[in-house]
């Protein structure tokens, strides 16, 4: 978890830019108060939808504090629908984010995650896997490489590659000087980027039902499979990586000084305490390595056969782990259960994040964002364009939103009968449409998966964002001008 600096004499710079970041939102919240009584026409919001998104990134550039940059986006979407009750609207949507399934599920699987793997972690299962890989790693190249390997082989849940891969390969990065920040974009390139290529993931579950529901082209899943040679996002985004490991791409913008830091012996970034996740090498004999590979195995096994289920993967591998431990007494009762208690309260920090974008997600709906965004672009939307164009237009709604999947539950009622009418190659579209999810989930710095490959990695989810955006950038530029090239074959 993150701590931030408590007043302007540890960190001058950082008081500077949060009293930047407060006249910024004091100034906005004026505005959108103002503009709530007056500015604006109904419940037409135009172009001002964009404001708490904007606000949101400004903040967050400035500050460096994740959710409050959120909260206060969704203070000023909130005054501009009505700034007579925003006590009352910010309550029930707080309510209806805390009471949606998907965010319980969420808090379920990342503190069970989080318990796993600080009892991984204290038992000393890590630390002996460390010791086992370590000996066919001689090299920080080996050990990026090896980090997206497993992320290729772990394809199963981006949460499972999040969480796990960086939980497992952060010992043996930080033994070549690696920043974390670094591990993490590894990690986070390896999640919903691969996920989506996978016939049988979470992503390609959840896409083909809704291909089904929108009866686009029969088989739901066969549409799916067919648009993943046109992912165009994914493909670029996971092949950029064992370039940038190998050097051949250089450290970028604010990975530079990253790794800079850790080449001067500081993988972890000032100001994270990880503890609770971290593995201490205290000197005593290492656990057998199947303690280690047991749980992992058990979890992708379970997390497959309960039809991708990740909340069941994980809850059959604690319950391993637990027998593993209490059979060969590796740790008492109580420091078992205390273990698993503080992993849960690590994950603490990443799930307010998510809750905070959820409930932005929430007022970006009520401004009608998505709606205004697509609507402005459909002009664009030409049959070599269309491609292209629901790339880009997608992407930045999915990072504008955190909203990763259920989006384009919105989106794809309006854009594929559009390709339909357009005769647009549809199998192209659609990689297109999934593209762009990937590349939201990729990107956003509030998103699930760039929170917790964050959490796992050990560093901020804004330090793992920024360090990582000029190669998302890349990706994007690059699968853009692809998705165009293509669209006019």
């Amino acid at each position: 978890m993150t701590h931030s600096p408590s007043g302007p004499t540890a960190h001058p710079q950082s008081f500077g830019s949060a009293t930047k970041g407060g006249l910024l939102f004091l100034g906005v919240v004026l505005i959108a108060s103002l503009g709530g009584f007056a500015l604006f026409d109904g419940d037409d919001y135009g172009i001002y939808s964009l404001l708490p998104t904007t606000v949101v990134l400004g903040m967050a550039i400035l500050t460096r504090r994740t959710i409050e940059s959120l909260l206060a986006g969704a203070l000023v979407g909130l005054l501009m629908v009505d700034p007579t009750s925003v006590v009352s609207q910010g309550s029930d949507i707080l309510l209806g984010v805390l009471g949606n399934d998907t965010v319980t599920w969420i808090i379920l699987v990342c503190g069970l995650f989080g318990s796993l793997i600080a009892l991984l972690v204290k038992t000393g299962g890590v630390l002996t896997f460390g010791d086992a890989v370590t000996k066919h790693i001689h090299s920080r190249r080996q050990s990026l490489l090896a980090t997206w390997l497993l992320g290729l082989v772990i394809f199963v849940d981006d949460y499972l590659n999040a969480l796990a891969i960086s939980a497992s390969m952060k010992k043996i990065t930080d033994r070549f000087n690696i920043s974390r920040e670094k591990l993490a974009y590894v990690v986070d390139s390896t999640a919903a980027p691969i996920c989506i290529l996978v016939p049988f993931s979470t992503w390609a579950v959840f896409f083909a039902g809704l291909l089904e529901e929108n009866d686009i082209a029969g088989n739901g899943m066969n549409l799916y499979i067919e648009a993943i040679p046109f992912m165009f996002y994914a493909w670029v985004a996971a092949a950029l990586v064992p370039l940038v490991a190998l050097g051949w791409i250089p450290n970028l913008g604010p990975m530079k000084a990253a790794e800079a830091r850790a080449a001067a012996g500081q993988p972890i970034p000032t100001g994270v305490d990880d503890s609770a996740l971290e593995a201490a090498d205290d000197g005593r004999k290492r656990p057998h390595l199947l303690n280690f590979l047991l749980p992992i195995v058990t979890l992708i096994f379970f997390t497959w056969y309960y039809d991708i289920d990740i909340l069941r993967g994980v809850i059959v591998a604690l319950a391993v782990t637990l027998v593993l431990i209490a059979s060969q007494r590796l740790l008492s009762f109580h420091d078992t259960f205390d273990t698993a208690l503080d992993g849960f309260k690590a994950m603490i920090m990443p799930l307010g994040t998510l809750v905070a974008g959820f409930s932005l997600k929430e007022v970006n709906d009520a401004l009608g964002l998505t709606d205004y965004v697509i609507s402005t672009v459909q002009p664009l939307m030409t049959p070599g364009m269309l491609p292209a164009v629901v790339f880009v237009t997608m992407a930045f709604l999915a990072f504008a939103t955190a909203s990763f999947w259920g989006l384009f539950a919105v989106a794809m009622p309006i854009v594929l009968p559009l390709a339909a009418s357009l005769d647009a190659h549809m199998p192209l579209v659609v990689g297109a449409l999934i593209s762009a999810s990937a590349f939201g989930s990729h990107a956003c710095f509030y998103g699930d998966s760039t929170v917790l490959s964050a959490q796992g990695a050990g560093c901020t989810p804004m330090a793992h964002a920024l360090t990582q955006l000029p190669y998302v950038l890349i990706a994007a530029a690059i699968a853009a001008a692809i998705f165009l090239v293509a669209g006019h074959l």
